[in-house]
């Protein structure tokens, strides 16, 4: 159990850290919101793999309103761009 605990902290541990990097130097918005989406979807995966291991459901509020804050987050990006793109062209 021990192990599959290592091995889930580093594979997830190594997946946040690129997404950081995408988050820092990704070339458009588009790219750091792909990328938060997917940091968000980590935390997630995060806190799923805890209540699975531990065998609780506390966390299911948590990862409700994380779901619904990348959702919502999802979206008011989308719009800002389609506007950006809207009046520049």
């Amino acid at each position: 159990m021990n192990l599959m605990l290592v091995v889930i902290a580093v594979v997830f541990g190594v997946a946040a850290l690129l997404t950081l990097w995408r988050i820092i130097i990704g070339p458009s918005i588009l790219d750091r919101a792909v990328a938060s989406d997917v940091l968000l979807t980590e935390v997630m995966c995060m806190l799923g793999a805890e209540m699975a291991i531990n065998g609780h459901t506390r966390s299911l509020p948590v990862l409700l309103i994380i779901a619904a804050v990348g959702v919502f987050g999802s979206i008011s990006i989308a719009r800002f761009v389609a506007r950006r793109d809207n009046t520049q062209s």
